[in-house]
């Protein structure tokens, strides 16, 4: 993992891996796989390709989120069972909902997209902008706990 990262580029290229063919979730699992150097395999981004558009299409939580959590349970979650680290999983994915839903009053995607056609232009320029903001947070998160630095600073 790095010691150093860029979290204004990381937040573009969320939005750019978006834009240009990823959807929310993916984008953000591929973001933060590659600025943060993880050693995880590519498929860690097919894992997220079941989130977008409030999972599978079911418009309920918004997929940015959802991949946002991915990101933190890899930083902060445990793999064994009672293991207490889950509490520092918890307490940061939490942060990333309380931040997300006063910020946006709802994570729910129906919600966020009401009264959008969800092949507008318009709705897919929300969802890069919450893709990048949601990339931006997680980076920030991930620096302070994690003591990496972030450049931009």
């Amino acid at each position: 993992m790095v010691k150093e990262v860029s979290i204004s580029k990381i937040q573009q290229e969320a939005e750019d891996l978006f834009r240009n063919g990823f959807f929310c979730s993916e984008a953000m699992i591929s973001c933060i796989r590659s600025n943060f150097e993880l050693d995880l395999p590519e498929e860690v981004i097919a894992m997220a390709s079941a989130f977008p558009v409030g999972m599978g299409r079911s418009k309920c939580v918004c997929g940015a989120v959802s991949g946002g959590m991915m990101c933190l349970g890899y930083f902060f979650g445990r793999t064994k069972q009672k293991d207490p680290k889950v509490e520092e999983s918890l307490a940061v994915a939490k942060e990333l909902h309380d931040w997300f839903k006063e910020k946006n009053s709802a994570l729910c995607c129906r919600i966020l997209t009401k009264g959008m056609d969800m092949a507008s232009g318009e709705h897919k320029e929300q969802c890069i902008r919450f893709t990048g903001e949601v990339a931006r947070k997680v980076s920030e998160i991930v620096c302070r706990e994690k003591n990496i630095k972030n450049i931009d600073i």
